[in-house]
């Protein structure tokens, strides 16, 4: 049995029942999940939660579906890494990497949200599922949806980096690339969610999909031994992330897991797409869209869904944001691959490198827990490194060789 009470409109306020529907018929504000939290704290604590199997799944109550997943089953419980090199690079005493890179079916937290919605999806009898993407989302719904069996089809901008779309093709899909950016790809596919009955899951699955990115928060907070950050750093494209995972802390003490939340969030933006961030050092509500031009390809949403709402809730925990170059990103994604052997996307080192400027800034102190979310695989990315990473040794394969090449270049 599900906890869900039905969709409530986060403008107006007024109420839905539980159907594939996305947006308020009234004033067009978004839609959103409503859980009984009282019936939910009857029934889930810390001690069934740490009986479960280690999936994103042992948090179900608080997840809009039904019955069991037929996606994503071994999906989540990513692990939390304590980066101690990173952390004296950048100046932080106890700093954690919550690494999305791996132990998910497609290598990124996309597999979160994607298992939730290709569930909610087959439980309304929907046979074909279909998505916007910049290239993750795409290959999780193309690889939990052939798992699942349904009709598959992913729109992606035609611009995208090659390695992303032979990762959704190899699933067989029907990958439709679209002449134009995110945006372009999105409106497009709202026309046509509007037209045939097929789940999209970012657009009419949408209020149940997001969702799922609040497993991310819940783990973070049982891996720290049940209690929030002082300081979790967040990638923003559509600002869905950042606000799920605001609202898993609040969850967690709504039913009783832990006492307060103590946690600021940190929004982390491409300056080359930055209108969250953007808002955030104008002091302003009104999110600009913004024509993406960066390497973040994943981040490149210029005109973000939830941009409002990531800036309340960043408002609201005190925190702030940062923006960074297209050189910052690269050398963020170096960074933490050379300190802690994680090779992250281009959006990996978005957040590494908003966080060694938000401490230089003074917005995160040395004494402070803060956990850096890292949401998606190098793999995925490879592209952006061309060039900007070291030549390999080049030697004859003799041990004559490799000596004099060794010293030569004073490495022995």
């Amino acid at each position: 049995m599900g906890y869900v009470q039905g969709l409530k409109c986060r403008e107006c306020g007024r109420e839905y029942p539980i159907e594939p529907i996305y947006v308020c018929e009234f004033c067009f504000g978004p839609l959103e999940v409503v859980y009984d939290y009282k019936k939910i704290a009857k029934v889930l604590n810390k001690k069934k939660i740490q009986q479960r199997a280690k999936t994103l799944w042992r948090y179900k109550e608080l997840l809009p579906v039904e019955g069991d997943p037929v996606a994503g089953i071994n999906a989540g419980f990513t692990p939390l890494v304590k980066a101690t090199r990173l952390g004296e690079t950048l100046g932080i005493k106890e700093l954690y990497i919550k690494d999305d890179t791996v132990a998910h079916p497609t290598l990124s937290f996309k597999d979160r949200v994607v298992s939730v919605a290709l569930t909610k999806a087959r439980e309304f009898g929907f046979d074909t599922v279909a998505c916007a993407s910049t290239g993750n989302l795409a290959h999780s719904v193309s690889a939990q949806g052939a798992m699942a069996g349904f009709r598959r089809f992913v729109f992606i901008p035609a611009s995208l980096e090659p390695s992303k779309i032979i990762a959704s093709l190899v699933y067989e899909p029907n990958v439709v690339a679209v002449d134009g950016n995110y945006d372009d790809v999105n409106r497009l596919c709202s026309e046509i969610a509007n037209k045939y009955r097929w789940a999209f899951v970012n657009i009419n699955i949408r209020p149940f999909y997001a969702e799922g990115s609040k497993t991310h928060g819940f783990e973070i907070v049982e891996q720290l031994g049940w209690k929030t950050p002082d300081n979790v750093i967040i990638p923003c494209a559509s600002g869905s992330l950042l606000t799920k995972i605001w609202k898993s802390f609040k969850e967690f003490k709504e039913i009783g897991i832990i006492k307060e939340v103590d946690a600021k969030v940190f929004g982390a933006q491409a300056t080359g797409c930055s209108p969250i961030v953007t808002a955030l050092k104008q002091g302003v509500d009104v999110i600009r869209p913004v024509k993406p031009n960066t390497i973040a390809k994943s981040l490149a949403i210029g005109n973000p869904a939830d941009g409002f709402y990531a800036l309340q809730a960043i408002r609201e925990s005190g925190g702030y944001g940062a923006d960074v170059s297209d050189e910052e990103i690269i050398e963020g994604m170096r960074l933490l691959a050379r300190t802690e052997g994680i090779f992250a996307e281009t959006a990996g080192g978005v957040t590494v490198a908003a966080t060694k400027k938000l401490v230089k800034e003074g917005y995160i102190r040395p004494d402070e827990i803060t956990v850096i979310c890292i949401t998606g695989n190098g793999l995925k990315t490879q592209e952006a490194l061309n060039g900007k990473v070291p030549s390999p040794h080049y030697i004859k394969p003799s041990l004559a060789s490799f000596e004099e090449v060794m010293k030569d270049k004073g490495l022995l």
